[in-house]
């Protein structure tokens, strides 16, 4: 199954994912700058929810797309429970 992200979608996850790389950017600045830890935490704890959000968009455009193929039938020969176990282990990866 490929995933096709387009318009809003991959604005979307594209936005959040330049938000993390811009926040991981500044935790390495602030590491580097010997800032105190609970700002570092703070800093990288926003850039793993950034980077969780934008997995979990992704993952939820691949449901879509999954459930509209199966619905009109271009499942691709793939079993469904296959597919259903893939993309569940690609959700809890993120958990």
């Amino acid at each position: 199954m490929e995933l096709e992200l387009a318009g809003a979608d991959l604005a979307a996850v594209l936005n959040r994912l330049r938000r993390a790389q811009g926040q991981i950017s500044g935790v390495i600045r602030m590491i580097e700058e010997g800032r105190d830890c609970e700002d570092v935490v703070t800093q990288l704890s926003a850039a793993s929810r950034a980077l969780d959000r934008a997995g979990f968009a992704i993952i939820a455009t691949g449901l879509q797309q999954c459930v509209a193929d199966i619905d009109s039938g271009r499942g691709g020969g793939e079993d469904p429970h296959a597919v259903r176990t893939r993309l569940e282990k690609l959700f809890l990866s993120l958990a």
